[in-house]
């Protein structure tokens, strides 16, 4: 049986490896992210809370994570 593959991205700044395969939806979890309240970018794309659980992570995407903040 073959060892599962790994992915190497970076997250806001920060190298992380992940097994193949991760979604953005399950990385977003394993960082402590409420999905409501964090907006996503891959690569520069903003990436939409309803396709995160199927939009897969490859080796050397950069994801930006970040909070919106209300007000002036």
């Amino acid at each position: 049986m073959s060892e599962p593959s790994e992915a190497s991205v970076n997250v806001n700044g920060e190298t992380r490896t992940l097994r193949d395969e991760t979604t953005l939806a399950e990385l977003l979890v394993s960082l402590g992210h409420e999905p409501e309240s964090v907006a996503v970018a891959v690569n520069g794309d903003f990436v939409p809370r309803a396709i995160r659980g199927k939009h897969v992570l490859r080796n050397g995407d950069r994801i930006s994570c970040f909070k919106p903040i209300v007000g002036g």
